[in-house]
């Protein structure tokens, strides 16, 4: 009976495991090279009226430091009206606003956009609003929209 309850715990974790449901950060492939890709996200975030705060590029970073990286750059930007309406919901939403996404390339080539789901920050931040969760809601379905097209050919 303990070997049974035992197979059965070690399947439900591994079965768990690959559950994509409640994640906290989403993964997009992109179709194009590291270069392009932070070129197309940085082109679509001016192109929708977004605010572009800061490009960083870690692997540069790393190189002044004698240092190697794997291509790793992170892309700052947002709506300063949708993050002032969020940071009144609760003041501790400025530790992850404005938004960022990271485009990193892996040892096969292959290119992607990381990005934490803002549903999440519903959970992080206590916040109840339901303004504000309607806020986090629009913001989730824009960063996948932002992250998908800017990863298309």
């Amino acid at each position: 009976m303990r070997k049974l309850l035992f197979i059965g715990l070690i399947g439900f974790a591994l079965v768990g495991c690959d559950s994509k449901k409640g994640t906290f950060l989403e993964t997009v492939k992109s179709e194009n090279d590291h270069t392009t890709s932070v070129a197309r996200l940085e082109k679509l975030i001016m192109d929708q009226g977004l605010t572009h705060f800061s490009t960083m590029d870690h692997r540069a970073n790393a190189r002044n430091v004698n240092m190697n990286l794997k291509p790793e750059t992170v892309v700052v930007f947002g709506n300063p009206k949708m993050g002032t309406v969020l940071m009144n919901c609760n003041p501790s939403m400025g530790l992850d606003l404005p938004l960022r996404i990271l485009v990193t390339t892996n040892y096969e080539g292959e290119t992607s956009f990381i990005y934490t789901n803002p549903e999440y920050w519903s959970l992080k931040h206590n916040v109840k609003d339901k303004n504000c969760l309607n806020i986090l809601t629009k913001a989730k379905i824009a960063l996948a929209a932002l992250a998908q097209e800017a990863g298309k050919k």
